[in-house]
C-alpha cells in the first residue's frame, strides 16, 4: 500500500484466515489486585477468575469489558515502562487447523498452537507477530483440534 491508496483500490484476495471478533488484550501489570480494583471501581467491570488466581489456580485475573471481551491483568512478564505494557491482543478467527497454519510459513509464528482458556471458555490458539513486531493471538472456539486439557 502506498500513500494515497484506499482500501477500494487494493486487489481483492482471499485471506488465509477470517476474523470474527475481538477477544482480549493482556496488560503487563505490577500489582493485579490494584489493577482489578481500578478497573472495577472506575468502570464497573466484572472480574473473571479472581478467586482462582488468588488461590493459585489461574495465572492471572481478568476483567470483562463487554460480554466475551476481557482484559487479562498479568504480573508474570516484566513491565516495559509507562504506556508500554501491552503484551498481545487477540482476535477470534474461523476454525482452522492451527498446526497446519503454523507450518505453512504464512505467518511469523511466536508460539503454539495451544489449547487454553479465553473469554468464551477453552479454545485453540496460535501466537504470531505482525510486521511491527506486535504479538497477535489467533483463537478459535469450538471442538479442539489439539490433544490435552487447557
Amino acid at each position: 500500500m502506498t500513500v494515497g491508496d484506499t482500501v477500494e483500490s487494493l486487489p481483492v484476495v482471499r485471506p488465509p484466515i477470517v476474523t470474527k471478533a475481538f477477544d482480549h488484550i493482556v496488560l503487563n501489570v505490577e500489582d493485579p489486585e490494584r489493577s482489578v480494583r481500578w478497573w472495577v471501581e472506575k468502570f464497573g467491570m466484572r472480574t473473571h477468575r479472581l478467586e482462582a488466581w488468588r488461590e493459585g489456580r489461574a495465572p492471572f485475573p481478568s476483567v470483562e469489558v463487554a460480554p466475551g471481551v476481557i482484559i487479562d491483568l498479568d504480573a508474570r512478564t516484566p513491565r516495559g515502562g509507562p504506556g508500554r505494557n501491552v503484551n498481545h491482543f487477540c482476535v477470534v478467527i474461523e476454525p482452522c487447523d492451527l498446526a497446519e497454519l503454523a507450518a505453512s510459513g504464512v505467518f511469523d509464528v511466536v508460539g503454539g498452537p495451544f489449547h487454553r482458556y479465553g473469554a468464551y471458555g477453552n479454545s485453540d490458539l496460535l501466537y504470531i507477530r505482525d510486521p511491527d513486531g506486535n504479538v497477535v493471538e489467533l483463537r478459535h472456539y469450538g471442538p479442539s483440534q489439539l490433544d490435552g486439557p487447557c
